[in-house]
């Protein structure tokens, strides 16, 4: 079982706002078409569209932490989407980048002001492993989700297999740098509170191993190709087939039970 005795990390809200978006990963990595930002935003646009309790016939989304707001831009065709975020930067953001879609600044440890079974799909990419309690977001989560409803989310892997090989204890790594990863947390963990909160796994899966470099000598460049091959296949494709073990990340598509 989660040992929940420890204390209870607090977030570093001085940390959120405009400068959050130029710092940390935002900062490493490029934006603009064609990025990897810009096919993920792409990819997980299609697992929802794909795992949507109701394909084809519009229901109402939310998501959760939603940064700049591109998903929510390229799925406010499908969905009658909602959007929050901590910072009003985030949410000025997402009103320019995704029309039409209804924008709050709230956190999400705070999920009160949302109904029973509000929402047919709730989202949270790299978002639970900010807040202060995510065994009761995830619980209050399936509260707001309709019987049937999808919770797709992501969240890093403290355990990916080749982490080791970056130290990330000396020189801290994509998981590490952000001090705003209060929550991170082993697969079998997110596992654990997902299905105690009344969650059926549909699908647990990796991101792939693009944070490289992992090995000495050998050009960055040269690695990204290598390693980040199978995550452009997976996102190409649309599969979730990258095993746990080789993901940065970890991708959770989860159901609440009842009538789909």
């Amino acid at each position: 079982m989660v040992d929940q005795s420890k204390q209870v990390p607090q977030a570093p809200l001085h940390e959120y706002g405009e400068q959050y978006f130029e710092s940390y990963n935002y900062a490493d990595r490029p934006l603009g078409r064609f990025s990897m930002y810009w096919f993920a935003r792409r990819y997980y646009a299609g697992l929802t569209r794909r795992f949507a309790p109701h394909p084809g016939r519009t229901g109402r989304l939310l998501e959760m932490g939603c940064g700049l707001g591109h998903l929510l831009g390229l799925l406010s065709r499908d969905f009658e989407t909602v959007g929050f975020d901590i910072t009003p930067y985030a949410a000025r953001q997402t009103h320019r980048n995704a029309p039409g879609t209804a924008v709050l600044v709230a956190s999400a440890d705070h999920l009160e002001v949302f109904a029973d079974g509000a929402f047919d799909v709730v989202i949270a990419l790299h978002l639970l492993e900010h807040v202060v309690n995510p065994p009761a977001a995830i619980r209050n989560v399936h509260r707001i989700l309709a019987d049937g409803g999808l919770f797709l989310y992501a969240t890093p892997n403290p355990i990916y297999a080749l982490r080791p090989l970056k130290k990330p204890d000396l020189i801290p790594d994509a998981i590490a740098k952000d001090p705003t990863h209060i929550n991170v947390h082993p697969p079998d963990t997110w596992r654990q509170w997902s299905e105690e909160s009344g969650f059926h796994i549909l699908r647990m899966f990796g991101d792939g191993l693009w944070d490289v470099p992992y090995l000495p000598l050998i050009p960055k460049a040269v690695q990204f190709a290598l390693f980040g091959f199978p995550s452009l296949i997976q996102v190409l494709t649309g599969t979730t087939l990258i095993p746990m073990s080789l993901g940065v990340n970890l991708v959770v598509i989860a159901r609440k039970e009842g009538a789909a």
